[in-house]
């Protein structure tokens, strides 16, 4: 790390002087790097003022997917789910995220039973009795982000479904109890997978949570997979998603070739994923958007 004076402006953008600032925490990040751990870059620690700027989009990101909360039924096209994303984010003088991002064609994605995650909305996907849908909402405003997702069950949904969905549910709650300064992400993932893996289930491995906040994606990539103890170091002021994949049979997934987006377990049983945005604070954390 940079060599700073403590009375020299801290490095963060906050305008405080140093030793007022991040001193304390430099000092305790590069104890744990000289013990060999992964520990945050500079550029992924967040000061008030972005905390406070990407709050606000995490705010109408939450207020997105409660608008669709009350509207999602039986009947209902995911392309009806897109417009009302569209529509909802813009009456809130905010942005979708997924629009256009790296070519992705719609604002949000929808993905329903077997779709693991990026499934495009259509006007010929109809929602049916028995369906689970993900919907994953994500929302830019004064170029902050938020981001989360949730489950829905739509009508008389199996009892094998409706555990899965709840199971994954309670997987994003104890990793999000693991969420401390000083802790680990293998922490987060160790969990998780425990979890899964005791209910007979499997955690997608390729795909997981990220960074995120000035950027869509940002460092770190988090995987559910990991080992308690592994893993970047968690700092105050990181940023980032518990979105775990979970699948009822492997853990193996496919890439739809045709549209290049859609991702679907490779023995076509259910997943479920539910996406949550969390701050790590000086005492534990903070939910942004869930």
């Amino acid at each position: 790390m940079e060599k700073i004076g403590r009375n020299d402006p801290c490095w963060c953008g906050s305008g405080k002087k140093y030793k007022k600032c991040h001193c304390d925490i430099d000092e305790i990040i590069k104890e744990h790097e000289l013990l060999g751990e992964i520990v945050p870059p500079r550029s992924i620690i967040k000061n008030k003022e972005q905390i406070d700027g990407i709050r606000e989009s995490a705010k109408i990101n939450t207020a997105v997917l409660d608008y669709v909360a009350e509207n999602i039924r039986e009947g209902v096209t995911t392309e009806d789910i897109d417009r009302w994303v569209y529509e909802k984010t813009i009456e809130l003088g905010a942005y979708p995220a997924p629009l256009d991002y790296e070519g992705f064609p719609k604002s949000v994605c929808t993905s329903i039973n077997e779709v693991v995650c990026h499934g495009i909305p259509s006007e010929n996907v109809v929602l049916k009795d028995g369906d689970i849908i993900n919907v994953d909402v994500s929302t830019i405003y004064n170029n902050y982000f938020g981001d989360a997702s949730r489950m829905f069950c739509i009508g008389n949904v199996s009892e094998e479904k409706k555990k899965l969905v709840e199971v994954t549910k309670e997987a994003v709650y104890l990793g999000l109890e693991q969420v401390k300064p000083w802790a680990h992400l293998g922490d987060i993932g160790q969990v998780i997978n425990d979890l899964a893996k005791k209910n007979g289930y499997s955690v997608v491995r390729e795909i997981g949570g990220h960074g995120i906040g000035l950027e869509f994606h940002e460092d770190p990539w988090v995987s559910y997979v990991t080992k308690k103890g592994t893993d970047m170091l968690l700092v105050p002021g990181m940023i980032f998603t518990i979105e775990p994949m979970i699948n009822m049979g492997t853990h193996r997934i496919t890439h739809d070739e045709t549209d290049g987006w859609t991702v679907r377990t490779a023995d076509g049983k259910p997943s479920a994923q539910w996406e949550i945005q969390v701050l790590v604070t000086d005492n534990g954390y903070e939910v942004l958007s869930f």
